[in-house]
């Protein structure tokens, strides 16, 4: 289990290495946000990154989803009403993001506990989005998950697909598309990595330069632990970090709950 000093200096290497990317391609830090993934993560270890102002969260499975966010509420609500010099710290809400697959009978559980869906892929998924959003008369932000390595194992449309499947979606009241998300293959060869992420942001910058898709796509989500540096570089304005943060998995997890977007 890693401790408290060692969940923060492992944040801020995180945080340092994120700047140093961002300017390398010739951004800020501040342009891209880093999603801590907590699925292998303890609950003190995410109550420790919290109390370092961290906001964005991601979890990939729905029953601990639900734990955890009553627990994040719970943790900041007690905060609220102390005098700890810590307090300031803290951020005045969580951000929680749905990284993992989607099945659609669990939309109506994870639509009000999240801010973004990042993996739908589908149109059936979108539609029963819009339904329970329209019931809730909110929006449902999803990012549209792309297979661009093309690997049976991975979720998502081909990138190619990705834009008539958007213009159907666009056609919902309260479904948002606000960007795309993609996984890099199952390899160690970072020439094929990157080219992964290229091949990603070049669609997304086409797709918003066209302007059909509106202002609001504008999140490219790219990158875990093990390559977050290069999607940064390749143009990513969101990563989802959880080993790199957290050390390596603190609780067990069921082998059948496992998913490829564990992290």
């Amino acid at each position: 289990m890693a401790g408290r000093n060692e969940i923060r200096d492992r944040y801020r290497q995180v945080c340092d290495q994120v700047a140093q990317a961002a300017e390398r391609s010739g951004r800020r830090a501040q342009d891209v946000m880093v999603v801590a993934v907590t699925k292998y993560a303890g609950v003190d270890q995410i109550r420790q990154l919290l109390e370092l102002g961290h906001q964005d969260l991601g979890e990939n499975r729905v029953q601990q989803l639900q734990q955890r966010v009553a627990m994040t509420e719970e943790f900041l609500a007690r905060h609220r009403i102390l005098t700890s010099p810590r307090k300031m710290e803290l951020p005045d809400s969580v951000r929680w993001h749905m990284i993992g697959h989607l099945q659609r009978n669990k939309v109506k559980v994870v639509l009000p506990l999240v801010k973004l869906i990042h993996s739908v892929d589908s149109l059936r998924l979108a539609e029963e989005l819009q339904v329970y959003a329209a019931r809730r008369d909110c929006d449902a932000d999803i990012l549209i998950q792309v297979n661009t390595s093309g690997e049976k194992s991975k979720g998502g449309v081909s990138l190619p697909a990705a834009p008539h499947l958007i213009d159907q979606i666009q056609t919902m009241l309260n479904v948002r598309v606000r960007g795309l998300m993609t996984m890099a293959p199952l390899t160690d060869d970072t020439d094929e990595i990157r080219s992964t992420f290229a091949r990603t942001a070049e669609m997304f910058h086409e797709m918003r330069a066209g302007g059909a898709f509106g202002p609001k796509f504008n999140i490219l989500s790219m990158g875990m632990s093990g390559d977050y540096l290069i999607a940064i570089e390749c143009g990513a304005n969101l990563v989802r970090i959880g080993r790199a943060i957290f050390g390596e998995p603190e609780i067990v997890v069921p082998e059948d709950s496992v998913t490829e977007h564990a992290e």
